[in-house]
């Protein structure tokens, strides 16, 4: 995610530290963590510590003794396959933001994908910025959040119904994923199903779609959804609202999928959105499988 926006611009007084770009090791994320935590972003350690495990970590460092933060700027890239990667955690210390840092970062990644596509969602401060880098709009994300909802009754086609996904499940998962996304994430979702619950769409003993739920910041996240069409979607994310109705959930759902208009009938808020951006040849996508709600920002 590129660095959100701060209350104001950097006074042009300001002196400019000397900054060292490296790689971000293990032992840095407690430092990214506080730099997260300047923006109220509700990654936890362990969220850190995921992205870095799927992906190659950024980092601007000022190794000035008086320096309020070691970690100024970060940024986390993973890819899938050898055609695309997706950017995530751009981030810039408040005081030193308007100042090329986050550009820097960010060609210092595409200086490392070896011609891979690249994918981000930008915030409303970042966007001027990917379109600057030449990045199109291709879509809209809209984070929705919730606590102690209703029951969701959603149904289904005859002779179809959620289950409970099993180990024989993994390789057709992985099949649906790449069908809707046009990507290889293999290592994502394999790492994703140790430490998430799933449950899959099921027709006659065939798996239609699936969708998983995890640990994430304040609560759980819903992600990723992946089915036919909307109203199987819906199908699959109304097991886990109702399963975690007493919890904090978070879900973050494209809007050409149609499912916003939907959560605002559930009474989950909209808390904000982000737009999903690219740079390069676009993944090739079935048309019958729709990918529905991301892993998060920072994974796609």
């Amino acid at each position: 995610m590129p660095a959100p926006s701060t209350p104001s611009a950097p006074a042009a007084s300001t002196p400019m530290p000397a900054l060292t770009l490296r790689a971000m090791e293990p032992d840095d994320l407690g430092a990214c963590h506080r730099l997260s935590l300047q923006f109220k972003w509700p990654h936890r350690l362990d969220d850190w510590a995921f992205l870095l495990q799927m992906g190659q970590g950024y980092l601007l460092e000022n190794l000035a003794p008086e320096a309020p933060l070691r970690v100024v700027g970060s940024v986390i890239c993973t890819t899938f396959g050898q055609s695309h990667a997706v950017i995530g955690m751009l981030l810039v210390q408040a005081e030193l933001q308007r100042r090329g840092l986050g550009r820097r970062l960010m060609q210092h990644v595409a200086e490392q994908v070896d011609g891979r596509s690249l994918m981000v969602n930008a915030t409303a401060a970042g966007t001027p910025l990917y379109k600057q880098l030449g990045f199109i709009q291709e879509d809209v994300l809209h984070q929705f959040q919730g606590a102690s909802a209703q029951p969701v009754l959603v149904s289904l086609p005859p002779g179809e119904r959620v289950r409970p996904m099993g180990k024989n499940d993994v390789t057709t998962l992985l099949e649906l994923d790449a069908r809707a996304t046009g990507m290889d994430r293999s290592k994502l979702l394999l790492a994703l199903l140790e430490i998430s619950e799933g449950v899959a769409l099921d027709r006659d003993g065939e798996m239609l779609g699936f969708a998983l739920v995890r640990r994430f910041g304040h609560g759980r996240v819903i992600g990723p959804v992946v089915a036919p069409d909307a109203e199987r979607a819906k199908g699959l994310i109304a097991h886990w609202i109702n399963t975690y109705s007493d919890s904090f959930v978070r879900i973050d759902v494209f809007a050409s999928s149609g499912l916003p208009a939907w959560f605002d009938k559930l009474g989950m808020t909209c808390v904000d959105h982000v737009t999903r951006m690219r740079h390069g040849t676009p993944p090739v996508r079935d048309a019958g499988m729709q990918l529905f709600s991301i892993v998060n920002q920072a994974l796609g």
